[in-house]
């Protein structure tokens, strides 16, 4: 059994026991259900430069602990001061440390960015907490779902206002997931069934991913000349967790990080909008 087969496992066990605790129907009377979602794909279309997807990570099952001596709110709304474009909670408490209160109090201290729940869904039901979360983009993992259930939880994203993150980790997934009710396609360099990270994964599938969806390179980033050659091949934006987190303060290793995205873009130093 792979790790990424015991995370779904236990992921599943959640679910039964989320649902007996809450039902549905009390979701939907949470006051974040209803709020208006901000559009990860609007913020990253027309960007200048690569747009980071900062994410909160405090350990992973390949790396164990990462950063166990920070809080939620305090860390990205250092990202969001320092400039990312959307932010990623981790939310699966077993294998990587994140939790709901997590992300609510990361959607109390930054009520205007797009937020996404990073976790692993399964269950139609797990969308419906993401919007009592207060989340505006899920995230679908092509190797834990059948073609079929990517387009159904992806439509019912869309019925509850939530835009939809496709992650693909080969040409085979890519092919056989992509549906019309994606918006953005995310390449995970990191095999979920090895946890080993190479970046020719984003290199080799950017020629296989139609210029409607927003392009979004995941997992093993942290060279900004490496990321701005993604950027130029055509990806938007860039999910970085582990490279920030790593650090004592990953606000600080952001703002470096866009500091060298800014001077490789514009050696000259005139303004970017």
């Amino acid at each position: 059994m792979t790790i990424l087969d015991k995370i779904i496992a236990q992921k599943r066990l959640e679910i039964a026991a989320a649902k007996s605790e809450k039902k549905q129907s009390a979701l939907e009377k949470e006051p974040f259900f209803l709020r208006k979602t901000n559009s990860l794909v609007s913020a990253l279309q027309h960007t200048e430069i690569p747009g980071i997807i900062a994410e909160f990570k405090r350990q992973s099952p390949s790396k164990g602990i990462i950063n166990d001596q920070v809080t939620a709110e305090f860390v990205t709304a250092g990202y969001k001061e320092a400039g990312a474009k959307a932010l990623s909670v981790l939310t699966d408490s077993m294998f990587f440390g994140g939790s709901f209160d997590d992300f609510q109090r990361a959607r109390a201290a930054n009520p205007e960015i797009p937020m996404l729940r990073k976790d692993f869904m399964v269950d139609p039901y797990q969308l419906f907490e993401a919007k009592a979360l207060g989340a505006d983009v899920i995230l679908l993992i092509a190797a834990c779902l059948s073609p079929t259930e990517v387009q159904s939880l992806a439509q019912t994203a869309h019925q509850l206002g939530l835009e939809v993150l496709l992650e693909v980790h080969n040409l085979e997934e890519l092919n056989q997931s992509l549906c019309d009710s994606i918006d953005m396609v995310g390449v995970n360099n990191r095999n979920l069934k090895t946890f080993t990270t190479s970046l020719d994964t984003s290199l080799e599938l950017i020629e296989h991913i139609p210029e409607k969806f927003v392009k979004i390179s995941e997992s093993g980033l942290q060279d900004p000349i490496t990321i701005f050659q993604l950027f130029q091949q055509g990806y938007k934006g860039f999910l970085i967790g582990e490279t920030f987190m790593k650090t004592a303060d990953p606000a600080a290793a952001l703002r470096t990080l866009q500091d060298q995205l800014h001077t490789i873009a514009n050696p000259l130093n005139t303004p970017i909008v």
